[in-house]
């Protein structure tokens, strides 16, 4: 069996491991470069394997911190607080960030590290330089498409099911998600596997979709509310909305309501990109990433 906390996945994920303990368990995060801090923060089901071709490349320059969610990658999946909840996570990242005590701090958040990464945010404006805003969304009720069934089913009573014993969500869900499944080789879909090999491990994929807030009864609306209403803070802060125009859980409609929010952020789309456009297009992204990091020092 694999141990993904040595395991570099034939050298694609080649960082030095780094832990902090937080709120009871092992928080994982890669730390690489010096200089400015910038902070990638993945969403579901994924982990910070989503970032390694990014890192290399942004940590020429600038210190980048990449961190595990709770449950996901290479960081520990405990029993409470359970289930997991948008709070949880933020109160997570908080600790972290503020252990490391980061400043000047530029995000980049994609899918569920929207609502984390800005979660914090709200909590610290003072600490945020800029934003990169990757097909994400930071508001209740929910502003996406209509939910797939993948996610219908995970949210019904057939979920824990389907997630704990089938593990029927991930492979589905990234390869629904990518417009370019042959970049999705072997080798990454076993890297995007290896956390969750047992049930008792898969407990963070069920949390996160049971997790959007579509009602106000919902557990999280309210934590989703305070988040969206703290997007004022950053209305002057240099922004970067980079978009997978071909999502279909978070769909154009999506981008034109953070345009409308951040009027100042510069805008690329990409047309031949979907959910997951990490996979798709880091060779695009990266170099957007650092000619606005240089236009706006």
């Amino acid at each position: 069996m694999i141990d993904i906390r040595t395991d570099t996945f034939e050298g694609s994920f080649n960082f030095a491991p780094h832990y902090y303990r937080v709120n009871g368990f092992e928080m994982h995060f890669v730390d690489e470069g010096r200089g400015e801090p910038i902070v990638l923060i993945h969403g579901d089901p994924t982990w910070g394997y989503l970032y390694r071709t990014f890192i290399p490349i942004l940590s020429q320059h600038r210190r980048c911190i990449v961190p595990d969610h709770m449950g996901m990658g290479k960081s520990g999946t405990p029993r409470e607080p359970y289930p997991y909840r948008l709070r949880h996570h933020i109160e997570n990242l908080e600790a972290l960030l503020l252990h490391l005590d980061l400043h000047n701090t530029t995000l980049v958040l994609h899918d569920w590290g929207g609502p984390v990464g800005l979660g914090f945010a709200t909590r610290h404006p003072d600490r945020i330089k800029r934003l990169v805003l990757m097909n994400t969304w930071a508001c209740a009720p929910w502003p996406g498409a209509p939910f797939p069934r993948l996610i219908e089913l995970i949210r019904s009573e057939r979920g824990e099911k389907f997630i704990l014993e089938k593990n029927g969500y991930l492979e589905p869900a990234l390869l629904g998600s990518t417009h370019r499944a042959e970049n999705l080789t072997k080798t990454v879909l076993e890297a995007y596997r290896a956390p969750f090999p047992t049930p008792e491990s898969r407990l963070a994929m069920l949390c996160w979709s049971r997790d959007i807030p579509v009602h106000e009864t919902e557990a999280s609306y309210a934590e989703m509310k305070r988040v969206e209403e703290g997007l004022s803070y950053f209305a002057g802060t240099p922004t970067l909305l980079v978009w997978g125009m071909r999502d279909p859980v978070l769909p154009e409609s999506v981008l034109r309501t953070w345009q409308h929010i951040y009027p100042q952020a510069t805008t690329v789309e990409i047309e031949d990109a979907s959910h997951f456009l990490q996979e798709d297009a880091p060779e695009r992204i990266v170099p957007c990433i650092e000619e606005f990091l240089e236009a706006n020092p």
